[in-house]
């Protein structure tokens, strides 16, 4: 056995001793352990714990370095709003000097290139110390520290440490097809600010789009289609049924901007092109229908030469950011070469005015002999078959993945994915997954990846609830993948679970949730004492009659349950519950059958509530079915169902209803009649359970 001197042993029980001694030293509450990472999405690549919290104080300040004023206001501004979110009332100011204690200073450190364009370095010891390369580096610094807080019970508390946190993929992205389904400009800027909590830098925006014919008696002129965005050169291409100005969109970019986030609009040529042809008939395809352009027709050129040019011509163009996708997708294979002159010829001319071209990859599917730019130009690679991975980037072209098999939401389609595989996701994809080929996870022209909703069946009855169902829980695992890519150091179980105390946002709450008091999770409760309604029971008038409640809906997952005794004399649509998301009538249109309507979508239960008589109503409701209750017995069901078409196609009906709550009654056509004892409860009641609010005596009958 050799043995080692003392001074072999002395050395590591001499450092061991000191870092104890640092560490004991370093805060208050000597000797304690030191804090472990805290939890956030996506998980901080680095961290190094210390002992001790740093509580947030109503008078604490963001503290802007003078040297970067300039650059770094727009961002103090933003934490101190969305602090001021978090926590519910006024909070910090933004001042430019020096931090005092309690205070969280903003800098830059540019000689760090180490971070990169997003990287960030945090300290939290009696101040807060964010430094970055860049304004957007110090921006994600906050999303952390937001997340953090909104974990916090008290929405002050942050653990002592240092973190160092950088994306390892420059594209983190989400795709959102507008052409097939309209989805409001708050909508919109809503998911600015979400993909923004979780990193999410890249909103890339299918403006264009159509519905597939068989679905429409294999008619293209009566085939739903849509282009979402005002055009002047071609006015009866702007969709009449919802559409966004040009100003709209400029704002949503500058938002975007402001958080981060990069909008890539796309405008889809020369397939899905009917918004086009139906504005312009004769650059339609005759061979492969009018969702196709014809290439062998010098007007197609020029129409879609035009439409580009509007939006990106000028010192002050409706797109303003850096990137434009070009689309070119699914062409008819038998056209290639004139399909690869096609999308030869928008990438030059994108980057003629300046922009980087992006596209889908097709060149696979399109194989030929004219050339088409791969330098400086974007794929979105989605299906191999179209576009072989291995082979693109042997041509030049950065990729961005968004396979379809792991990372396409069609909803209620019957194929792809209802609801993506998170598990699957979280434990064995990452962008360096393209299909069935995988790449080293560092590759220089794999920039990142995207995933993306497609709205293929038109008319399903799907809403920005359903769609926002399917999208944040996605948003979470993907934003975790994107950033760093490799396993992470918890579980899916374990993510999952902890992954539900992070929100979308400060003020964001899509998903409609509701934290309820008690075990029975009642989250709204109007018993309508006699103190305060002297009836004992509240009473409309109908037309612009209504109570508001604190509380704008709820999301799936509910159960709304209340006394109703109506008037004899109620109108079509009379109104029970409402707000801007939905209806709740008594008399659905015509049918005088209790039902509800959203976003264009009409609903009705089979069922009439009787006049002049105290009817107990029950109606539950989760991202699959909604269900109504007439004093404690079941009476309908609405679920997914389906609409056949006379040539055998097969569509998914949602029925789904995100409850309205910002007003029992309306402003316009209230119910006439009586409520009482209105209960709302954030989960789906048992039918037991139902049956005892129904048989409680309320002293009516």
């Amino acid at each position: 056995m050799c043995k080692r001197p003392l001074s072999f042993w002395m050395g590591p029980v001499a450092a061991c001793m000191g870092s104890l001694l640092l560490t004991c030293l370093g805060f208050p509450g000597n000797c304690q352990q030191v804090n472990p990472q805290p939890f956030v999405i996506p998980a901080l690549r680095e961290w190094t714990g210390a002992q001790g919290t740093f509580m947030l104080k109503n008078n604490a300040a963001i503290v802007v370095d003078p040297a970067y004023s300039e650059q770094l206001m727009t961002a103090a501004i933003t934490f101190r709003d969305d602090l001021q979110a978090v926590k519910g009332t006024a909070h910090c100011k933004v001042r430019i000097g020096k931090p005092a204690k309690g205070d969280l200073y903003l800098t830059l450190d540019p000689a760090d290139t180490s971070l990169g364009k997003e990287g960030y370095l945090f300290s939290v010891k009696d101040i807060i110390d964010i430094k970055a390369n860049t304004p957007t580096g110090v921006f994600w610094a906050t999303r952390s520290l937001l997340q953090i807080l909104e974990q916090d019970p008290l929405h002050q508390r942050i653990p002592a440490g240092m973190a160092r946190d950088l994306p390892r993929f420059a594209v983190r992205g989400f795709v959102l097809d507008c052409g097939r389904k309209f989805f409001t400009m708050d909508f919109l800027r809503n998911y600015v600010k979400l993909m923004s909590y979780y990193k999410m830098n890249d909103f890339h925006v299918h403006l264009n789009d159509n519905g597939f014919k068989g679905f429409y008696n294999n008619n293209w002129d009566s085939t739903y289609s849509a282009f979402r965005l005002e055009n002047a050169t071609y006015p009866s291409l702007t969709a009449k049924d919802g559409h966004y100005t040009k100003k709209e969109f400029i704002d949503l970019q500058k938002l975007a901007q402001q958080y981060g986030v990069n909008i890539v609009p796309e405008i889809d040529a020369p397939a899905h092109a009917l918004p086009f042809t139906k504005a312009v008939p004769q650059i339609g395809s005759d061979k492969y229908g009018k969702d196709h352009l014809d290439l062998d027709n010098a007007l197609t050129y020029e129409v879609m030469d035009n439409i580009f040019k509007e939006y990106l011509q000028g010192p002050n163009p409706v797109f303003i950011g850096k990137e434009v996708h070009i689309g070119t997708d699914e062409y008819a294979k038998q056209e290639a070469e004139k399909f690869r002159a096609f999308t030869d010829h928008y990438i030059r001319l994108v980057e003629s005015y300046g922009y980087k071209a992006r596209l889908w990859g097709a060149l696979t599917h399109a194989p030929g002999t004219t050339p088409v730019k791969s330098a400086n130009v974007t794929m979105n690679l989605w299906y191999n078959g179209y576009a072989d991975p291995k082979e693109m980037i042997r041509q030049g072209y950065d990729v961005i993945s968004t396979p379809d098999g792991w990372l396409y939401i069609v909803p209620a389609a019957g194929y792809y994915y209802d609801y993506l595989y998170l598990d699957k996701l979280y434990h064995k994809w990452t962008p360096n997954v393209i299909g069935d080929q995988v790449f080293p996870i560092d590759h220089p022209q794999i920039k990142g990846g995207s995933f993306a909703v497609w709205n293929d069946h038109v008319g399903n009855g799907i809403t920005e609830k359903d769609v926002h169902h399917r999208v944040f829980p996605a948003m979470q695992v993907l934003a975790q993948k994107m950033w760093d890519g490799t396993d992470t150091a918890v579980s899916y179980e374990v993510f999952a679970e902890k992954s539900k105390n992070i929100g979308e946002g400060p003020g964001l709450n899509m998903m409609g949730k509701l934290k309820g008091d008690g075990a029975d999770s009642l989250v709204l409760h109007y018993n309508f004492n006699q103190k305060e309604f002297p009836q004992g029971v509240l009473s409309l008038k109908g037309n612009n009659s209504y109570l508001r409640t604190p509380v704008k809906g709820i999301g799936y997952g509910y159960t709304v349950s209340f006394f109703i005794k109506p008037d004899e004399n109620n109108k079509d649509n009379a109104v029970l519950f409402s707000s801007p998301d939905a209806v709740v009538k008594l008399k659905q249109g015509t049918t005088g059958k209790l039902g509800f309507s959203r976003e264009g979508y009409d609903y009705t239960f089979n069922y009439s509530a009787p006049a002049g008589k105290w009817t107990h109503i029950a109606i539950t409701g989760d991202n699959k079915t909604t269900s109504l209750y007439v004093n404690g017995v079941l009476c309908d069901r609405l679920e997914q169902g389906k609409r056949l078409f006379p040539n055998n196609y097969k569509m998914a009906v949602v029925q789904t209803l995100f409850f309205p709550l910002q007003y029992i009654g309306d402003q316009h056509n209230a119910v006439k009649g009586s409520f009482d004892d209105i209960k709302v409860y954030n989960h789906v009641l048992q039918p037991e359970s139902i049956l005892k609010l129904s048989v409680r005596n309320m002293g009516h009958f």
